[in-house]
């Protein structure tokens, strides 16, 4: 019993780990075509159901769906209104399973590839030439590592499913809410639907439970899938928290109108079977079940997908995501990019401020850790991404010259400074780094480097002299650093560490050098980028 605790508690951790992988990897590998792209796939409601019943139906998990969607959701690049399409879609698309476990006999396991994608992760991770491979790399390690994770939850709980498919614990008297509990905790327990719906088909095509009593335990299997999304965002982002409530509650109703209306479905899967010559099999009138109830559910819900996007939205609000929220950029004036162009740099000054604040916290504010950024960091990326989109709405018929210039000025800087987002914790790690002993020359060297860079930082404006004197520390303090690995008085593990964050410093210090270049086109009123700076001084507080 303690070992099989053991191994409960040791996928459980594999499957947290397994989904921070996939959402850094993502969001480091993600960039603008990915998202796009998803975004073509997603840009309606019904366009993500249907990716997602086509993806689910492929894979055989609407868990792994779910959990990539939500890893998408974590990392920015699809939207809680695109989400909801395609979670919608996978509990349709996952419906396959029943099918192929009642004509054919047995189901698709995408996990016995999950050894092959954890060794082509990990030699992307180590092998691949750019940042974006690797990430990518990353991604799809964490990808193998949640199946591995799922294969062992299945593996050390087993047994206990077993259980639940003896004649003892489905005596036809327990009434129906105890059967959609067993199909529940059947799909709690092994972290999988598809194999709940195996063993309630089994249980059923052997006569140990009536048609009745299955279809019960198949809602509530169809009710358990929701626990992987809930254990997945237990420290997700507020979106990602917003997505796994938003597939309990589609869950959930649909779990209840089904079994609101379960003798009229059961009368309506009696007249198809006589209708298609499906006979009087058990397993695929239950198939045929799964698959209408979660059709309905989904005929209801997604018409009222935005409005139930919206209402989610309100949920778990923070002051980040309030101030990601964009003030200025008014849909009304898309056709009027002259107008526009006044919002945008109303917005870009938020986005500089905040991503000044951002900077200035990671080498100012003691013992920060990393996780403690991520809320300030999210917020900068989202406003940029809110940016980009609204200058790519634009309309460019009768832009003039000098409009396009200015907007496509914003647009690169918005990319600057999403970089500079993507790199701060380097910055940290480069602060709280342990080179040499107090008071030695790389120490010296690394507070002179991070003065300049905190002068830097400052800079209202473009500053050259100042990047100039960034880099000569920048070079100063690699050499000490280098010198002390090859005396061996530093462990070179530790030079190493310490390089790759020096090096990304140094392209966060770059970046942020460029986004400073940027500067308001329309003779906006200074006082509002004084007001705005105000805002950005407030987010350091909140760490103390």
């Amino acid at each position: 019993m303690i070992a099989t605790l053991f191994q409960i508690l040791g996928g459980l951790a594999l499957f947290l780990l397994a989904m921070g992988m996939m959402t850094d990897g993502l969001k480091n590998s993600a960039g603008q075509n990915l998202r796009h792209l998803l975004g073509a796939w997603t840009k309606t409601p019904l366009k993500g159901f249907g990716t997602g019943v086509l993806i689910t139906g492929i894979v055989q998990s609407s868990s792994a769906v779910t959990i990539a969607t939500i890893g998408f959701v974590n990392a920015g690049v699809l939207s809680l209104r695109q989400s909801l399409g395609v979670v919608l879609g996978a509990n349709v698309g996952t419906t396959m399973t029943g099918w192929l476990v009642s004509l054919v006999g047995f189901g698709l396991r995408i996990d016995t590839f999950a050894m092959l994608l954890l060794a082509t992760g990990v030699a992307l991770k180590l092998l691949a030439p750019g940042h974006r491979g690797k990430s990518a790399g990353e991604a799809l390690a964490g990808f193998a590592l949640f199946f591995l994770a799922l294969s062992l939850l299945k593996d050390s709980l087993g047994g206990m499913a077993d259980d639940f498919s003896g004649a003892t614990l489905v005596y036809q008297g327990y009434g129906l809410p105890v059967l959609v509990m067993f199909g529940f905790l059947t799909t709690l327990l092994t972290q999988s639907s598809s194999a709940a719906l195996a063993i309630i088909l089994t249980a059923a095509a052997g006569q140990l439970l009536s048609l009745e009593s299955a279809a019960a335990a198949v809602i509530g299997a169809n009710l358990g899938t929701t626990s992987t999304a809930a254990i997945a965002v237990l420290s997700a982002t507020a979106n990602a928290r917003r997505l796994a409530l938003g597939h309990v509650i589609f869950n959930l109703i649909t779990g209840v109108i089904a079994l609101i209306i379960l003798p009229v479905m059961l009368w309506l899967i009696a007249r198809f079977a006589d209708w298609f010559e499906l006979g009087a099999n058990p397993a695929v009138s239950l198939a045929l079940f799964h698959t209408l109830f979660n059709l309905l559910g989904a005929a209801i819900m997604l018409p009222f997908a935005p409005q139930f996007a919206d209402l989610l939205n309100r949920l778990f609000r923070s002051q980040e995501e309030d101030s990601a929220e964009p003030r200025y950029l008014d849909n009304t004036l898309v056709k009027t990019p002259e107008l526009a162009l006044a919002a945008v740099d109303q917005e870009m000054k938020r986005l500089i401020d905040i991503t000044r604040g951002l900077l200035r916290v990671c080498i100012d504010r003691e013992a920060l850790r990393v996780a403690q950024i991520q809320p300030m960091s999210e917020t900068a990326l989202s406003l940029s991404i809110a940016i980009t989109d609204y200058i790519s709405r634009l309309r460019s018929e009768r832009m003039q010259a000098s409009t396009v210039n200015a907007l496509a000025g914003s647009f690169r800087t918005c990319r600057y400074l999403t970089e500079a987002t993507h790199l701060a914790p380097a910055l940290l790690h480069l602060r709280n780094a342990h080179g040499g002993p107090d008071g030695s020359t790389l120490e010296q060297d690394r507070a002179h480097y991070l003065t300049e860079l905190r002068q830097l930082i400052a800079s209202k404006d473009a500053a050259p002299e100042q990047y100039v004197r960034v880099e000569q520390a920048y070079q100063r303090l690699k050499s000490s650093l280098l010198e002390l690995v090859v005396k061996r008085a530093l462990p070179i593990g530790n030079g190493e560490r310490i390089l790759d964050d020096l090096s990304a410093v140094r392209r966060l210090s770059d970046q942020w050098h460029k986004a400073l270049n940027w500067s308001a086109s329309t003779g906006s009123d200074a006082d509002s980028a004084g007001s705005t700076s105000a805002e950005g001084e407030k987010h350091p507080h909140q760490y103390r």
